[in-house]
């Protein structure tokens, strides 16, 4: 198996940026803070600390999602954007959105606030499984 390093690579920046837009002025913050009752002010203060959680998960995604993508074009003889972005739906929808459903049932958390946070996923999963199909 041969992960190419430098779509996974890509794969983070882009990753980041995601999470930076979606979580945004011009994405959901305003929603998200009142549904979570974060304020920014408490936000801000732990965003240097949650940043780097972010790039370590981020990191460990689009590794997993390279290597994911690489075992189906391997096994499948495909090696299209296609196939990537099947792989990064399936694994969203067996990982993240069903721990996600899960834990926000659990927790009582607002419908609204799992959509946003499960929207989120998706468009990272499939964000970084495009850049790495089309690498």
């Amino acid at each position: 198996m041969e992960i190419n390093w430098l779509a996974t690579v890509l794969a983070i920046v882009v990753g980041m940026a995601v999470a930076g837009l979606w979580y945004s002025k011009i994405g959901f913050v305003f929603v998200w803070w009142k549904l979570t009752g974060l304020t920014p002010e408490r936000s801000k203060k732990a965003s240097r600390r949650n940043m780097v959680q972010l790039l370590i998960a981020n990191s460990v995604t689009a590794v997993g999602l390279a290597a994911g993508i690489e075992i189906a074009s391997a096994a499948t003889g495909d090696k299209s954007v296609g196939l990537a972005l099947l792989v990064g739906l399936v694994a969203w929808l067996t990982f993240s959105a069903t721990t996600l459903l899960q834990h926000n049932a659990f927790e009582l958390k607002p419908p609204k606030l799992t959509l946003i946070n499960c929207g989120y996923q998706l468009v990272l999963f499939l964000a970084m499984s495009l850049v790495i199909g089309l690498f």
